[in-house]
């Protein structure tokens, strides 16, 4: 056929009718209009096809091998892909599954000391209202949040509500200078008044200048009239250091927080105070002391000393 201006029009048209097969074959899926003249086609091609597939399998199978390829690198960046994917998934799993701890002790703290929580995840830390050892939680007025109640999570006392909006509360933490609570130690049941001292431990003023306290003993909250700000018997810390007593009418100590306050993420508003005081339940066991090993020598008499025995 001659490159004229009929012919191409005749190749344009034919090219048109092709593409509007291609679309009606396509949106007409298995009913589709031409589905029974691509079945005759293939009847009465098919073996023609195969005849000749020796003759181009050649060039099929480059041109298979390139687009191949091109597919095995799709495939590939998508394994990747995918991998990075469940690597991520894991981290998350694993932090969810620190997060699932993190909920099962500080409930079985509610538990012990029967308090009704509010359990609550810390979403900002910072300066808010000019305090600066805070935390901004995802609970607020809508959960039943109130000011002045006590947050714990599953070590022991976090601090306390101080503003509430609709969906967020800011709790004031332990450990800011601003922050008081009353304490009461463990089994002498000494009372005192620990005070926060940002990243150092609290600094507990015993109301006993001559209480006997020595390191290694506990402390829990001593609570507050109407249970506000504070519940009582939330663990509080470890004392730490003792001052020398001077023969003042107070004393002071040093107390190591149960909880770290750079660490903070599940955490629960007490919405209900324990109906009588916990006491000391809620504290953890005491560790257990680790045996100090000890070694026997015995010595090995030397070869000459056997036979000098022996000779006498």
């Amino acid at each position: 056929m001659r490159d004229t201006r009929e012919s191409r029009l005749l190749l344009v048209l034919l090219i048109a009718i092709a593409f509007a097969l291609i679309t009606v074959d396509i949106r007409g899926g298995q009913d589709s209009p031409v589905d029974g003249a691509r079945q005759a086609a293939a009847t009465v091609f098919g073996p023609i096809e195969n005849g000749v597939s020796s003759a181009v399998d050649p060039v099929g199978n480059a041109i298979a091998a390139v687009r191949d390829s091109g597919d095995r690198h799709d495939r590939i960046a998508q394994l990747e892909h995918d991998n990075a994917a469940l690597k991520a998934k894991l981290g998350s799993d694993d932090r969810n599954r620190s997060r699932l701890k993190q909920l099962d002790k500080m409930i079985k703290v509610a538990g012990e000391g029967q308090y009704g929580i509010k359990g609550a995840e810390v979403i900002a830390i910072g300066a808010a209202q000019g305090f600066s050892w805070t935390v901004t939680i995802d609970v607020g007025a809508n959960d039943g949040v109130k000011r002045d109640m006590t947050v714990l999570n599953g070590d022991g006392l976090v601090g306390r509500v101080t503003t509430v909006g609709p969906d967020t509360a800011t709790v004031l933490l332990a450990n800011d200078p601003d922050f008081t609570v009353g304490t009461r130690m463990e089994s002498t049941d000494e009372l005192g008044f620990a005070s926060g001292q940002g990243d150092r431990p609290l600094r507990v003023e015993m109301l006993n200048g001559k209480a006997k306290i020595k390191k290694g003993d506990r402390l829990v909250t001593f609570g507050s009239q109407a249970d506000k700000p504070f519940v009582p018997g939330v663990p509080v810390g470890v004392v730490s250091r003792v001052d020398p007593s001077g023969g003042d009418l107070t004393r002071t100590i040093y107390v190591k927080p149960f909880v770290s306050f750079s660490r903070l993420d599940i955490v629960g508003v007490v919405v209900k105070a324990p109906s009588s005081d916990p006491r000391d339940t809620v504290l953890p066991p005491k560790p257990k002391p680790t045996p100090t090993p000890t070694v026997t020598v015995t010595v090995t008499p030397s070869e000459s000393a056997l036979i000098d025995a022996q000779q006498q």
